[in-house]
């Protein structure tokens, strides 16, 4: 689609796994630590402050994307688009 990301972007105090400026949109990859009840409090901290900035957030764990990268894809494609 044309859209460039930056891989591990700087933003404040945050590292973004992938980021692309021109969508405002920031794609993370989670593995197994993030579903700790404590780890997914921070992450959607994290996310609702990104948020407050005008970034979209969209969050896959890492065996989704090994498991179902098309359908990863079509769904980062479907945001795109809007």
């Amino acid at each position: 689609m044309g859209k460039k990301f930056r891989r591990q972007h700087s933003f404040g105090d945050f590292i973004l796994g992938f980021y692309c400026p021109e969508a405002r949109l920031a794609i993370e990859l989670d593995g197994a630590s993030h579903y700790i009840e404590e780890r997914r409090l921070a992450d959607r901290e994290r996310d609702a402050i990104l948020e407050s900035y005008g970034i979209t957030v969209l969050r896959f764990s890492n065996s989704k994307v090994e498991e179902e990268l098309l359908n990863v894809l079509k769904l980062i494609e479907s945001y795109l688009e809007k």
